[in-house]
């Protein structure tokens, strides 16, 4: 929790409601990891800790860490602070969206596929850069990595329809 000296001007979400929020969230990751756990086994087996023995402890650790900065930010004096003006948090956005896009398409598109329209989309929108200069770089960020993983290092990177079409 941090405390704000300088108030903003503009209007956003208060640092009280984002932390309060943030709380919760990593409560609730904690009690999926305790909920996971229990579920493979949490007891000591003939082998030795079975699968959820370490997680459970965990997401127990998670789940009260979670909870002592609840209760310290609820019983700290109320304070009305800014997180950010929601112009902020738009250009905050104007990244995250597309990255959990990129993220969420990546095992059925594939990553060259993929990484070429991320790059050409955060250059051509956020960067603001020609298309000559766009197609350049969204074109040669992969087929470098292509050569670099799975030529040289021989390592295979994540394939989707793209890349089995041109035979990579």
């Amino acid at each position: 929790m941090i405390d704000n000296p300088h108030p903003a001007s503009g209007s956003g979400p208060s640092q009280r409601l984002v932390e309060i929020g943030v709380c919760i969230f990593t409560g609730l990751i904690g009690v999926i990891v305790i909920i996971g756990s229990l579920r493979v086994g949490v007891n000591w087996g003939v082998e030795g800790p079975k699968a959820g023995f370490f997680p459970f402890y965990v997401g127990l650790f998670i789940v009260g860490g979670s909870i002592i900065n609840l209760l310290a930010i609820l019983l700290a004096s109320r304070s009305e602070a800014l997180f950010a003006e929601w112009g902020q948090l738009r250009q905050v956005m104007s990244v995250v969206i597309p990255t959990a896009i990129y993220v969420s398409v990546l095992t059925y598109v594939g990553i060259y596929a993929s990484s070429m329209a991320l790059i050409a989309f955060f250059m051509r929108r956020l960067g603001g850069y020609g298309w000559g200069m766009v197609a350049a770089v969204s074109l040669g960020v992969p087929i470098v990595a292509y050569l670099m993983f799975e030529r040289w290092f021989l390592v295979p990177l994540p394939k989707g329809p793209i890349e089995d079409f041109v035979g990579l």
